[in-house]
């Protein structure tokens, strides 16, 4: 293994998830935990309206970074599930008073929420929730949200139809000129693959895999495809696993990702193209379990 991919391997390691095993490689940090290990006593809404009693239950981790992502990611999570459905009014003083923050931290929350296009602020109107319609979508907190919610199986479909349209292009396109250091990094994000499904390392695998598929839309030499680098990462990391991926770990997903490698090495874009199609095709993901909504979601991002 490379000095790259050894020290992707293990730079980030959690402090809280202990020695790695024996001869074996060292997790992603937020392969750390699931479930209620990560949970928190996080403020519930009670009393006259039962709908907003129901943000505890799926709370932000307390990775959370402050009260203001903490917010952002509890009333997100809220608004996406529909359990605060369209045109319903969100009044700041209420959810200050609700959640005990400050009415900057509710504004700037507030802010946030508005740029992603899930509620509106306008004058004698006050603040309101927006339907579905003008959420943006490709939003990667919003992907995150959507795949443990009711829309959960919708979300992976659409990522999955998304995949499809726009990572063989990439890939036949990074075919016909790859810089060495890519060419290198995508040959490490393989080796990584190889060494994490050796030892059922779902988590690290995942993690490569979303390297290799990021890369790839960068290396395409189209800025609009690089600019959905991040929607592919978001797809394949919800929860630290491919939940939302169209691929799971497997020795064929593996083959695959290699013959796609081989063939932009040697400048194939056709046989790039083609094995990328079938990576997305034939490793599709089943569906998730019913009741599986409720897994925590992941830690709130710096806004």
């Amino acid at each position: 293994m490379t000095t790259l991919a050894h020290s992707m391997m293990t730079a980030t390691r959690s402090t809280d998830s202990g020695p790695a095993g024996s001869g074996g490689l060292d997790r992603y940090s937020y392969a750390e935990s699931t479930g209620s290990a990560r949970t928190t006593n996080a403020p519930v809404w009670e009393g006259a309206d039962p709908d907003l009693g129901r943000v505890g239950r799926r709370a932000a981790g307390s990775r959370g970074r402050g009260l203001h992502g903490q917010l952002v990611q509890q009333l997100g999570q809220m608004i996406v599930s529909g359990d605060l459905g369209a045109d319903r009014p969100l009044v700041p003083e209420e959810i200050g008073q609700r959640f005990e923050v400050s009415r900057t931290v509710v504004r700037e929350s507030l802010r946030v929420l508005e740029a992603k296009g899930l509620v509106s602020a306008r004058p004698n109107v006050g603040t309101r929730v927006r339907p579905v319609g003008d959420w943006n979508l490709l939003d990667p907190d919003i992907i995150e949200w959507r795949a443990f919610g009711p829309q959960r199986e919708d979300q992976r479909r659409e990522l999955c139809e998304l995949r499809l349209t726009i990572e063989p292009l990439a890939a036949r396109l990074a075919a016909g000129d790859i810089r060495d250091e890519v060419r290198q990094r995508l040959a490490d994000m393989v080796e990584i693959m190889n060494h994490a499904l050796g030892q059922g390392d779902g988590l690290t695998f995942a993690r490569a895999d979303a390297e290799f598929h990021s890369l790839l839309l960068q290396a395409a030499g189209n800025r609009m495809l690089e600019h959905l680098s991040g929607i592919v990462a978001a797809a394949l990391q919800v929860s630290g696993g491919a939940v939302s991926g169209c691929e799971h770990p497997s020795e064929a997903s593996l083959v695959l990702h290699q013959r796609i490698l081989d063939a932009i090495s040697s400048g194939e874009p056709a046989a790039a193209e083609s094995a990328m199609r079938q990576l997305l095709t034939v490793h599709s993901e089943p569906a998730a379990p019913a009741g599986s909504a409720d897994h925590v979601v992941p830690a709130p991002r710096e806004h």
